[in-house]
């Protein structure tokens, strides 16, 4: 009796948990929060809105671009700078347009995520004080400026406006020994950004104030008729905007035809709830989804995603098909099935990237070129828009597509799965990829690498062919300089910045550069002296 009655409340609790965490309660908890986002857009109207990928995606329809910073790289007592994720293009975008908005949001019960506590106002000082070396280096060697009349002298040449503030600003509720510890290692984290080869000073260019972090979430204080024009700091606002109420509480709202159950943070780990919808289709529909209310949510949710299917299937885009139980009731609004969560991943991975209405010039292509090397990357649903422009395509989806290959050797399809479905899947298949590569680039042609959503697998298949293929400043010498290279972590973070300053999407999943370094490193040791392995 006692086990019956413990199973009747683990049921009740979890159908409880279950309701208060449908999809319906997610997306008008979104839409909620994005008024408050949308209000703070609109106190500096001139500023770009930027997404912290994936949870800020949500929240808006007018971002201009997406940055990525991981709340990982912020964790109490573990933070980090990660040379994978070097956003210059956000601090580029900021100074072209004299600061920038990023949005983004968490679950937690926190007022703001840990990226933007503290990574991204670690990274904005690691970048500031790299910059400020590169400055200081650059007038010494012209014997323009001695070291103690730094500031002054920029200001007089007009370099820069002011002195470079190199100064570590974290919110108040950082304590005070956590922001010791950073401070301590800003130095290390300074020398790997300029030892991964970054180029600072294409960030030098347009940035010509120092970065900034300011924060801003629904409990902060703005008297309207007393908004400080950003023209006026002396330094380059990143204006940090956690759009989630978080009072610790249970919230539960009613209008005047629903009530709902409110989640702080409802963009995050989308694919346990948003069965298939993504922030683009949601922003299409929004008015229709949230007035469909909850009884006729999940009917109306599945209506969009399913026509969003058959309408890109159309087109030559295919698209696993989502499961949607109508008949169930709102309760079961979360995805149970693995099968389905699995699809509902595939598609979600599938269109966040055109989830956006990206205005900046470097979005607006599909191809992303990677310098002068003749090698480019792109989703594999725009393979057919771009292929005009190429010789030869290299295809790392699970899924075929239509290529029109001048010759047999100008298309090779190898359906490589990510690490966390196959930790071997893009080692074992590099040697082919390789081959693949060598053989159209040493011809001439240019190549195409393309994988479902353009920011993992083919980034780092891309990643592979750049280290054997070519030297250090991207000419293809078909891997004559591989013999000399050592692979090691280092040179593995200066190609993989090489990659990432033209591919700004670009997202490499730790499991899988593993399995490029793995590869790599077997590479070089067998053999040196025998043009390498597998036909190199």
């Amino acid at each position: 009796m006692d086990s019956d009655e413990r199973m009747s409340i683990y049921k009740a609790t979890r159908c409880i948990k279950k309701k208060q965490n449908s999809i319906y309660n997610a997306l008008r908890s979104i839409y909620e929060d994005s008024v408050f986002v949308s209000e703070i857009a609109g106190l500096w109207p001139d500023l770009p809105l930027v997404a912290n990928l994936r949870c800020g995606l949500w929240y808006s329809s007018q971002f201009e671009s997406t940055c990525y910073f991981k709340s990982t790289d912020g964790h109490s007592n573990n933070c980090s700078f990660s040379t994978a994720r070097l956003n210059l293009h956000l601090a580029q975008l900021a100074g072209q347009r004299g600061g920038c908005i990023v949005v983004d949001s968490t679950r937690k019960g926190k007022r703001f995520p840990d990226s933007m506590s503290k990574t991204i106002p670690i990274w904005a000082c690691v970048l500031n004080r790299a910059i400020a070396r590169r400055l200081k280096r650059r007038f010494q060697d012209d014997g323009e400026l001695e070291l103690k009349s730094f500031s002054s002298e920029i200001a007089e040449n007009g370099e820069i406006s002011i002195s470079w503030d190199c100064s570590l600003h974290l919110p108040l509720w950082v304590l005070g020994t956590e922001k010791a510890a950073i401070e301590n290692r800003l130095e290390e984290w300074t020398n790997q950004l300029e030892a991964c080869g970054a180029d600072i000073d294409f960030v030098i260019s347009s940035l010509r104030k120092p970065l900034r972090p300011l924060w801003i979430s629904q409990r902060s204080l703005i008297w309207l008729n007393e908004v400080p024009d950003y023209d006026s700091w002396d330094f380059t606002p990143i204006i940090l905007v956690s759009a989630s109420a978080t009072n610790g509480i249970i919230q539960q709202r009613t209008t005047s035809e629903f009530s709902w159950h409110y989640i702080p943070g409802a963009g995050d780990d989308e694919e346990s709830w948003a069965r298939g919808l993504s922030p683009q289709l949601f922003w299409k529909h929004a008015f229709d989804i949230i007035d469909s209310g909850p009884d006729m949510f999940n009917q109306k949710v599945s209506e969009i995603v399913e026509k969003e299917r058959v309408y890109r299937s159309q087109r030559g885009e295919v698209l696993p098909q989502v499961i949607a139980k109508h008949h169930k009731s709102r309760e079961s609004a979360s995805i149970t099935d693995k099968q389905s969560d699995i699809s509902c991943q595939l598609v979600n991975s599938e269109q966040q990237c055109s989830s956006i209405n990206i205005k900046s010039s470097e979005n607006e292509c599909y191809l992303s070129w990677i310098g002068p090397t003749s090698v480019a990357l792109c989703r594999t649903c725009h393979v057919e828009d771009v292929s005009h422009g190429v010789d030869c395509l290299l295809n790392c989806d699970s899924k075929s597509v239509s290529f029109c290959s001048k010759s047999d050797s100008s298309y090779l399809h190898l359906p490589i799965v990510t690490s966390k479905l196959d930790r071997f899947s893009l080692m074992n298949n590099l040697s082919s990829a390789i081959d693949f590569a060598k053989q159209n680039l040493s011809k001439q042609r240019k190549l195409l690498i393309c994988c479902h959503d353009g920011e993992d697998i083919s980034v780092c298949v891309c990643l592979a062919i750049i280290t054997m293929l070519f030297d250090e400043k991207g000419s293809f010498d078909g891997g004559k300089s591989f013999t000399d290279t050592s692979i090691t972590k280092l040179e593995m973070r200066k190609r993989l910045v090489f990659v990432c300053k033209f591919a700004i999407n670009a997202r490499p999943s730790r499991g899988n550069l593993r399995q490029v370094f793995g590869f790599l490193s077997r590479e070089r040791e067998s053999e040196p002296t025998s043009h390498c392995a597998h036909g190199l």
